[in-house]
């Protein structure tokens, strides 16, 4: 089994029916990054590309993530929590 795109929805505010960001992390086949689009309410979308064999890249990336998605600045195990999603579709 392969994956090859996992989505995202962040926290929902009180009072709100929509997140205010949502993330796809996606590989396409044979390639060494893993592209990452962030949606955040009110701005455009951003794209970025992590390398899928860098453990480094891919710990930076999840902390950017998890603050987008969560909305604040979490704890080391909240990170990992996207970290090993993102680890689902790396060569590590």
């Amino acid at each position: 089994m392969r994956i090859t795109k996992i989505e995202f929805a962040g926290v929902t505010k009180k009072g709100q029916v929509i997140p205010d960001a949502f993330a796809t992390i996606h590989r396409q086949l044979g390639s060494n990054h893993i592209e990452v689009t962030i949606l955040t309410r009110g701005k455009s979308e951003r794209k970025h590309r992590v390398q899928a064999d860098s453990r480094e890249d891919i710990f930076s990336m999840a902390e950017r993530l998890q603050e987008t998605l969560d909305g604040c600045r979490g704890s080391n195990s909240m990170i990992h929590d996207y970290f090993n999603e993102l680890l689902r579709i790396s060569d590590i």
